[in-house]
């Protein structure tokens, strides 16, 4: 939540504020910033990710990309409200150049492998378990999380390491239930997340 509202620095300019995170609920690792870019590119998802991120800058409350405007404005739509499909994604890496995080390694700080030719995504695309698995981070906040026992509090927000983009634990409200207003949970606890009950089990 802190990350809310820093401002994106490309090359040449700037092209916004981070407005929310997208992550893959298989690794537990930011897959894409979500940039706020007021009227320009209003109609569109702005999605920057985390390979074309260079440093985040807390006093400044800035976070500085590698990106020109030009590219942002050039690359492969993905308009509001509509999903992140693989066939999206596979079209967005060729256009940056930016290696695929499901055919590499899953953290960005390992130097995911590249998956660059036509043929080789046509593969990728092929297989069964490609299946995203995205979240927003703003969304999955006030999720109630299911214990093996009972349920004891909801989701309000995400430990991020900055270097590797990970999610390192989650923060659970837990007021109504203990005295201490919030906990941390590992992702590595997390058993599954519940696509009708909307809860993390």
């Amino acid at each position: 939540h802190s990350l809310k509202g820093y401002t994106l620095k490309c090359v040449d300019g700037k092209i916004g504020e981070v407005k929310d995170f997208i992550f893959d609920e298989k690794h537990w690792t930011i897959r894409y910033l979500v940039a706020e870019t007021g009227s320009w590119l209003m109609e569109r998802q702005v999605l920057i990710s985390p390979y074309s991120l260079v440093s985040t800058d807390a006093d400044k409350k800035q976070i500085t990309t590698t990106l020109t405007v030009n590219q942002i404005e050039s690359s492969p739509p993905l308009y509001k409200d509509t999903s992140i499909s693989r066939e999206f994604e596979a079209s967005y890496h060729i256009f940056y150049n930016c290696p695929t995080y499901w055919n590499g390694s899953y953290r960005w700080g390992e130097s995911p492998a590249m998956l660059l030719n036509s043929a080789a995504y046509k593969e990728a695309l092929g297989e069964k378990d490609l299946d995203p698995g995205l979240h927003s981070a703003n969304d999955f906040r006030g999720r109630k999380i299911s214990a093996t026992d009972t349920e004891f509090g909801d989701i309000t927000d995400f430990v991020i390491d900055d270097e590797c983009w990970a999610i390192r634990y989650i923060i659970i409200n837990t007021i109504s239930w203990w005295p201490s207003p919030h906990v941390l949970i590992s992702p590595e606890w997390i058993e599954s997340i519940g696509e009708f009950d909307f809860k993390v089990h």
